[in-house]
């Protein structure tokens, strides 16, 4: 664009004002289709060096000038960029009117702003947000947005998403430290990025996951190659300093049609692809009914953990009957749960659902509090006298970990002024010897309140022999599959006569789950079994009709 800067039209009046302005500006006359004369200047603009032919004057400055012509009464903003590379310059603009008692109708004073100290802090910032700072890849967030905008490929082809987490690596980062553990994943990466194809991203989603996005035109074939290919990346160990540490990873993955570009539904798939993949230890395709599933546990979640603040669940009971005399010592208190709808939920269904969403602690503490509570209410309607039996609750092995129990059950007590030896805590095996200090310190607070103990499912787990003559247990129960079948299963009665003589030396009861039989309960009797508990003595019921079967044990002995 050609720039007339001849010194006639240059008035005079104009060039002290200008010069003391504290930002680049000119004069300027508006031509023809952007085209402009150039007045004045003050020195800031001169440094600028804008060519007078107007060959290097940026676009967004002409078409300035042009509204500017075609709407002399008003002001015009822009943005533009002046040069190339690490040398451009960001200018913000403004081309206004000169006031008319000026004289000089037709004249318009361009200021420009420079902003690049400031546009180079933004873009730094923004980078900052949508990249990982440890290995330089792209974030989660900026992961979705390269696979949000990246171009069209060349013929028909699906995307694929696959989402890759490192196995026990917080337990590799724990034994070689934080530093060693950054250098792995650095070099993780490194090894993930020279196994991919041109066009691939590879991100950093999270502390030891990384997520790939690639295109796919053979499908299903394809994406199990590529995930064998990058699976081959942890066939050999990584070197770290000294150390070589051998790692593996799971693998889940999503595909999706050219057409569709629902990035965030395709990330949420690929990631319940990779939760089954932990679970497996395949590499895992994302199938529609899975996330079905996972839509109607999290509605179950929502609907449970509403139950739980609202005190809409209640508690069942069955009875633990002694084999010997046919009384009921105690009753086993069970959650049970009935949705809105009015269906019961079964206890295997939500109970994974608390443990994994972290809800079995504010429903193991329900338990606990309820029982205490129902068993006072009982002593009342028995007119004061305390009951002759006891509650036995189930503690999540979760709840063992993260809750103070003995806390719980001290306060349960408190609010209901009863003695621990009416609530018996049960802990499954796998619990107690998944964690055998923790367990001594919390059984051993539970016994200074008087409250008993139980090993739940005895037999199904690898019980350190050591460790169980330390623990203060009570009862061992016996698990239901040994009890099953065990009138015409020598084994069976071999092994529940080996755990009732270990109970005997370790001074401790036995109670058999599951006995549904009266030939298996005279068995167990004969064996020596404290205690029986199943469908052969009773289901489980609500507090009425246990109170009810408490009385009646007292009249007439339930075997």
């Amino acid at each position: 664009m050609p720039i007339d800067r001849t010194g006639e039209d240059r008035p005079l009046l104009f060039v002290g004002w200008i010069d003391a302005l504290p930002v680049p500006a000119a004069l300027i006359r508006p031509l023809t289709r952007g085209n402009f004369r150039l007045h004045a200047s003050n020195t800031a603009f001169d440094r600028l060096k804008l060519s007078p032919a107007g060959a290097d004057a940026p676009i967004e400055l002409l078409r300035a000038i042009e509204r500017a012509e075609q709407y002399p009464d008003l002001s015009q903003e822009f943005s533009c960029q002046l040069g190339e590379g690490v040398a451009a310059r960001d200018l913000r603009g403004s081309i206004g009117p000169l006031p008319t008692e000026t004289g000089d109708d037709g004249l318009f004073l361009l200021t420009l702003i420079d902003r690049t100290q400031e546009m180079m802090t933004e873009r730094n910032l923004r980078r900052e947000l949508v990249s990982d700072s440890l290995t330089g890849l792209p974030n989660r967030a900026g992961f979705a947005e390269l696979v949000e905008h990246r171009a069209p490929g060349d013929g028909p082809a699906d995307h694929a998403i696959l989402l890759l987490d490192l196995a026990r690596f917080s337990r590799i980062n724990e034994h070689i430290g934080p530093m060693a553990g950054d250098e792995l994943i650095i070099t993780v990466a490194r090894r993930l990025k020279s196994s991919l194809r041109s066009g691939d991203i590879l991100a950093r989603t999270g502390g030891d996951e990384f997520a790939i996005s690639s295109r796919v035109a053979g499908g299903r074939a394809d994406v199990r190659e590529m995930a064998r290919r990058i699976r081959g990346c942890f066939d050999h160990p990584f070197r770290i300093g000294e150390l070589k540490v051998s790692v593996d990873c799971a693998l889940g993955c999503a595909i999706q049609p050219a057409i569709d570009t629902a990035i965030g539904d395709q990330i949420r798939h690929a990631q319940i692809a990779l939760k089954r993949a932990k679970q497996t230890d395949r590499i895992e395709i994302y199938e529609p009914e899975a996330a079905i599933l996972s839509d109607n546990r999290f509605g179950l979640e929502t609907a449970l953990r509403n139950a739980i603040e609202e005190d809409r669940l209640r508690l069942a009971f069955q009875p633990l009957i002694e084999l010997a005399s046919g009384r009921v010592a105690g009753f086993e208190a069970l959650a049970r749960w009935d949705h809105d709808d009015g269906h019961a939920v079964s206890p295997t269904e939500f109970i994974p659902i608390a443990e994994d969403s972290g809800l079995i602690v504010p429903l193991g503490q329900w338990a606990i509090a309820k029982a205490a509570s129902v068993i006072a209410d009982w002593d009342r309607q028995n007119g004061g006298e305390p009951v002759d039996c006891y509650f036995s609750v189930n503690v999540s092995a979760i709840q063992l970990i993260r809750d103070d129990i003995a806390a719980v059950v001290r306060n349960a007590l408190a609010d209901n002024g009863i003695g621990g030896e009416r609530l018996m805590i049960e802990l499954t095996e796998s619990a107690i010897i998944g964690d055998p200090d923790l367990a001594m310190s919390v059984l051993s607070e539970l016994k200074t309140l008087d409250t008993r103990v139980a090993m739940d499912d005895f037999g199904t787990g690898y019980s350190n022999l050591a460790y169980l003559q330390r623990l203060p247990l009570d009862v061992l129960k016996i698990d239901r599959s040994f009890v099953e079948h065990m009138v015409e299963d020598r084994d069976k009665v071999a092994i529940v006569r080996t755990i009732q003589s270990l109970a005997e030396v370790l001074g401790m009861k036995t109670t058999a789950e599951g006995v549904e039989t009266a030939d298996q309960a005279r068995l167990l009797s004969a064996l020596g079994c404290d205690f029986g508990q199943g469908f052969l003595f009773a289901r489980p019921m609500d507090s009425a009709a246990a109170l009810q079967y408490w009385r009646q044990s007292l009249v007439r002995p339930i075997i």
